[in-house]
């Protein structure tokens, strides 16, 4: 077994304290803005300059030109002020937002992140990641544990040009959680989905890491 998308997503969303600014980047980070905590208000910030994101809306609801960075339909609030993408920027590599939840194509056991692009298959653009992982307090990776094709995501060294180096503190999976206190210590396993095994993980990962699995 392992967790919906919406449970991954939900699971990333536990994270989140009251009062952090955080940005979802695109994907099944997005779903985050859907499972946000009853009772803890977390501000939600796009590049494409919109600060204080509703969760998706319903189809009578949806506004076209209301949109988040991944060109996805997003909902407006109260208190949402809008503003140009390079107000936004400034945002991201100034250090004011405190969490960003990202999409990976591999993470490795040292935190660096590739999640931009593939070799050999067209690329719209870089995007955002890159301003996100170095300007961004901590940096949560939610995404399956393995590709399409089986290989592993979590890996001993990345082999996919790089977002950024040092800079993943939490993977949430499909299968399990992995977390690090620092940016110096290992990863560590401590979190299985329903009916996963630990065998499983380690048969599913390259990476090194450790095990501190609760009851």
């Amino acid at each position: 077994m392992s967790w919906s998308r919406d449970e991954m997503a939900a699971r990333a969303a536990i994270e989140l304290s009251n009062g952090d600014y955080v940005n979802l980047g695109i994907g099944i980070p997005t779903l985050v803005a859907n499972h946000l905590q009853a009772g803890v208000e977390v501000i939600l910030q796009s590049e494409n300059g919109l600060l204080g994101i509703g969760p998706f809306p319903y189809e009578e609801d949806v506004d076209p030109d209301l949109i988040n960075a991944g060109k996805q339909t997003v909902t407006e609030l109260p208190s949402s002020s809008f503003f140009s993408s390079a107000d936004s920027f400034s945002m991201i590599r100034g250090g004011h937002i405190d969490v960003a939840v990202l999409g990976a194509i591999q993470v490795d056991e040292k935190g660096d992140l590739a999640n931009w692009t593939i070799p050999g298959k067209m690329l719209k653009g870089m995007g955002g990641a890159m301003d996100l992982v170095a300007g961004v307090k901590r940096i949560i990776v939610l995404t399956d544990l393995n590709a399409k094709n089986g290989e592993a995501k979590f890996v001993s060294e990345c082999s996919m040009p790089l977002t950024g180096k040092n800079v993943v503190d939490m993977i949430v999976t499909d299968k399990c959680v992995f977390t690090r206190p620092d940016r110096q210590s290992k990863f560590r396993l401590i979190e299985l989905a329903p009916g996963v095994t630990e065998s499983e993980i380690a048969d599913s990962v390259t990476a090194d890491y450790d095990v501190a699995l609760t009851a």
